[in-house]
């Protein structure tokens, strides 16, 4: 691949099915001839696609893998797997409206569709034999599954480029019927080695088979990893990931669009914290990646092509600041033991068995008989940890509460009395707060709430520390 002054940019799968407006605007807007390039983007499937292949990320509703792992008699993956092929060709056809186009689509579907289903049903057939068990195959299955969605947004968008005269490549780094095996960066090696960025413009599949296997990791924030490795590897000027919002000071459709504010330039610590409170700009194993490569990272809203959107940089903030006020529902996951006081173990055994149950740990306190958690899980999951528990420590009080955290995050909090200013800011909106949690580092301040409370606890903090006076705060304007 010819070196060149480039940057690597990616778009999320909603922004994807709405890729036809982009064709005008960010693939071309005003540019011509060379200033098309040294642009490389990494796309996720369209919308829904990767729901119905795998399961629905919100509800939970099986897609063709939960559908596979689970069937025994009915084969209902395979009509799952014939709704995905619909599905993947609606979304062609918003896209696309040249016949040529349409029809090579298709049969790139029918190709991928066909092969998925051939091998689905040989594993199933090989697992019959009790020497093979489909369990070690499902981690393989679900890469498989996952490839075909970002392969054929991907091959889609390179179709609709070309007919608009955009010398567009097809770069599928989903290893569809690949013999080798290929560690992440020998992928993305071979993928970009015959791309010149400084005439063609190549567009990559979000997801990468490689040995590390990427689903195991990070699941389905696997594009995110896929982008940042590139971004790092091939030493882009800038990382820019392209979203269907700002990122602003809060929800805009919570506390108001006249009174966000958008952040304009912040770091890769508060970046950090947004990813801990679920408001990821990027996952946070991505952003890593970036900032040790020294990449800097721009998030932007891809329908406004010409604002520029918020700069991440690894950088430290010098001018003390209210950046973001935003939520996250938690479960309090406390255990009260009276003998503890002076006796080393507890809390490695609590974490040792949050681990085991994949339990997200958001944030934790604890004294001197008492150590409490705030997870992100279901109360489902939180019971299993509970009874491990109880039984390694049956004298213990294991009690659970479902929460929330609103929480204020600025890179540089110091001297602002975030925690009085929003203490107060939640009397005078008539919410008692159930606890407050403050580090020496000064670049979040939590809340904890009830439930029901949480989003008028947004907007009481924001309004108090961000809307509110300039001056008198500290808050920087985007």
């Amino acid at each position: 691949m010819t070196k060149a002054n480039h940057t690597v940019e990616k778009i999320g799968g909603t922004s994807m099915s709405r890729v036809s407006e982009l064709r005008d605007t960010l693939f071309i807007g005003n540019r011509e001839e060379a200033d098309l390039y040294n642009r490389m983007f990494v796309v996720s499937a369209f919308g829904g696609i990767t729901d119905l292949l795998l399961e629905h990320k919100k509800t939970g509703q099986p897609g063709v893998y939960a559908l596979f792992a689970n069937d025994d008699t009915d084969h209902e993956w395979l009509d799952a797997l014939t709704k995905v092929a619909k599905a993947m060709g609606d979304a062609h056809r918003d896209v696309l409206d040249h016949p040529a186009d349409i029809a090579a689509a298709d049969e790139f579907v029918r190709e991928r569709m066909e092969g998925a289903r051939s091998c689905l049903f040989d594993l199933r057939r090989l697992c019959s034999y009790g020497h093979f068990q489909l369990n070690r195959h499902m981690a393989v299955i679900r890469e498989l599954l996952s490839g075909l969605g970002e392969a054929h947004s991907a091959y889609a968008t390179v179709l609709m480029l070309k007919r608009a005269g955009v010398n567009a490549r097809f770069v599928d780094l989903s290893g569809w019927r690949d013999e080798g095996e290929y560690s992440l960066n020998e992928r993305i090696e071979q993928g970009l080695s015959e791309v010149d960025v400084t005439s063609e413009m190549p567009i990559l599949t979000g997801y990468a088979q490689c040995s590390e296997g990427l689903m195991k990791e990070y699941d389905r924030g696997y594009s995110e990893v896929t982008f940042s490795r590139i971004a790092a590897q091939t030493e882009a000027r800038e990382a820019i990931i392209h979203k269907e919002f700002h990122l602003s000071s809060a929800d805009p459709k919570l506390v108001g669009a006249d009174k966000v504010r958008k952040l304009g330039h912040t770091s890769y610590d508060v970046a950090d914290q947004l990813s801990n409170m679920g408001m990821e700009a990027i996952h946070p194993k991505a952003a890593k990646t970036l900032r040790q490569a020294g990449v800097p990272l721009r998030v932007t809203n891809a329908f406004e092509p010409e604002d520029p959107g918020t700069l991440i940089e690894d950088c430290a903030t010098d001018e003390a600041a209210v950046e973001m006020v935003c939520g996250l529902d938690v479960v309090a996951f406390e255990v009260f033991e009276q003998d503890m006081v002076g006796v080393k173990g507890y809390d490695a055994a609590i974490l040792e068995t949050l681990k085991r149950h994949k339990v997200r740990i958001v944030s934790k306190t604890s004294n001197a008989n008492t150590i409490t958690h705030y997870v992100e899980a279901s109360l489902k999951v939180v019971k299993r940890v509970e009874r491990d528990l109880q039984e390694q420590y049956p004298s213990a009080t294991i009690t659970m509460r479902s929460l929330s955290i609103a929480s204020a995050i600025g890179g540089n909090l110091r001297g602002l009395k975030v925690l009085t200013r929003g203490l107060l800011a939640l009397d005078e909106a008539g919410i008692e707060p159930i606890a407050a949690h403050q580090t020496p580092r000064n670049v979040d301040v939590q809340f904890l709430v009830e439930r029901e409370s949480l989003d008028e606890a947004i907007k009481a903090l924001h309004d108090k520390l961000v809307s509110g006076d300039v001056e008198e705060i500290g808050v920087k304007a985007a």
